[in-house]
């Protein structure tokens, strides 16, 4: 009977062994800091301009590990930008030297992180973390499964001297002090390498940012570092009522994500809580967590019904995200008439020497513009751009055109033209065929 016992004991032992997953082997390159400081202090050192250019390409670009690769690919780094940082700022690489040296005392917090990440979703992939060295446009990202680390920003503390950089780049040093948010910028940068592609929609990039930022958040037990998130959660009515106004406007990603806002808000990533709440609510409704976790995860963005099925699930907006595109949809600025026929007429005189429209509202008066119709550029009469003109009070827009007879004409109304409020027109296609 007790070898009956031990015998079922160690069975079920192998078998919670086998159920666990095991650990990840976690990898981390930080060569590239110690070939850019190989670089730098002979580029400093060098009095000449050829010099200098041939020491970095052999003692760091040539030296590049995959990663510096893919950072300097990404955010578009050149060898002259690199030349001009070691020389500009002598102070801030003096102060941030000891810190980028001595990296390696921040694996074991980022490897806790990453077994954090790993317990919230078991099926989560090991990829590498590369520490590379940017030019001050990328504190972290990722690329073709790797974790990017831009460690002249993201391994800063508070004795990091910042008085020589630009003033656009000095408020990231002062909103905290980004070392601290190290492991959990990681953990961020490694949800991302799990995720499906982003697609090119406000929304969508909300979620994509808010999912690696409230999974890591939540798996590793930490607060978020990022401001926005903390100004979201005080200011929920204000940062809801100005999204919903931008939710479906075009161009307006900057003042959401990766920028700097120029709404009313003024607080940039606030993109970056909007997901983060989404995704908060609809893990908190969840019965099953570790399920939810994993269909944040693995969402897939080009899947637009499953995406607002997960939105409209966590309760953040009062409707249904179709119902309020819908809604923009229909208050959207629209050609009611062409002044000079009805579209699609024929028999139109080829002397006709001006084409004209009337709006739905009140444009702008600023942007405009006319595109080729679905049957390309043959079909596009001849327009001197020069004599495009708008209507007294922005209602309406006219073109001068040369016409051929017996030929048929087709050309675009483009959502270039908007209203004030930046909302653009619906596209609206012109055809038509003169006579003899």
């Amino acid at each position: 009977m007790e070898k009956l016992k031990i015998a079922f004991s160690a069975i079920l032992f192998a078998l919670t062994f086998l159920a666990c997953e095991p650990p990840l082997e976690q990898e981390f390159i930080s060569t590239d800091i110690d070939h850019f400081w190989q670089a730098y202090d002979q580029v400093v050192a060098a009095k000449d301009s050829i010099a200098k250019t041939q020491i970095l390409q052999e003692s760091f670009l040539s030296a590049a590990s995959p990663g510096q690769e893919s950072i300097m690919l990404v955010r578009n780094y050149t060898p002259e930008e690199y030349l001009n940082i070691m020389e500009a700022y002598p102070q801030f690489w003096a102060s941030i030297r000891e810190q980028t040296t001595s990296v390696v005392d921040h694996y074991p917090a980022i490897e806790q992180n990453i077994r954090a990440l790993q317990k919230a979703y078991p099926a989560l992939q090991p990829v590498p973390i590369y520490f590379t060295m940017g030019a001050f446009r990328s504190g972290g990202t990722t690329h073709e499964g790797k974790v990017l680390i831009g460690s002249e920003l993201s391994l800063a503390n508070e004795e990091t001297v910042i008085d020589e950089l630009p003033d656009w780049r000095q408020p990231f040093y002062r909103e905290a002090v980004p070392v601290n948010g190290l492991p959990l910028l990681c953990a961020h940068e490694y949800i991302h390498t799990q995720q499906k592609e982003i697609q090119e929609d406000l929304l969508l990039k909300c979620m994509y940012e808010g999912v690696a930022e409230f999974v890591s958040c939540m798996a590793t037990d930490t607060p978020s570092f990022s401001p926005a998130i903390a100004f979201g959660q005080a200011n929920q009515e204000r940062v809801f009522e100005q999204f919903t106004k931008d939710l479906f406007l075009r161009d307006n990603d900057f003042n959401w994500l990766w920028g700097q806002n120029n709404n009313d808000l003024a607080v940039r990533d606030l993109g970056y809580y909007i997901g983060y709440e989404i995704c908060e609510r609809y893990y908190e409704k969840a019965a099953d967590k570790q399920q939810a976790v994993a269909e944040l995860i693995e969402l897939d963005y080009t899947d637009t019904d499953r995406v607002e099925g997960i939105v409209n699930a966590s309760g953040l907006f009062p409707k249904p995200v179709a119902e309020m595109r819908a809604e923009f949809e229909a208050a959207r600025p629209r050609v009611t008439s062409i002044v000079e026929f009805e579209n699609g007429a024929t028999g139109i005189d080829p002397a006709l020497e001006r084409i004209s429209v009337r709006f739905s509202q009140t444009l702008n008066g600023f942007h405009a513009g006319i595109d080729y119709g679905p049957l390309g550029e043959d079909y596009c009469p001849k327009m001197d751009p020069f004599s495009r003109e708008w209507a007294v009070d922005s209602t309406g827009y006219s073109v001068a055109v040369a016409l051929e007879p017996n030929t048929k004409y087709q050309f675009a109304i483009s959502s270039n033209f908007r209203n004030a409020a930046g909302v653009r027109i619906q596209p609206y296609v012109i055809e038509f065929e003169t006579g003899e």
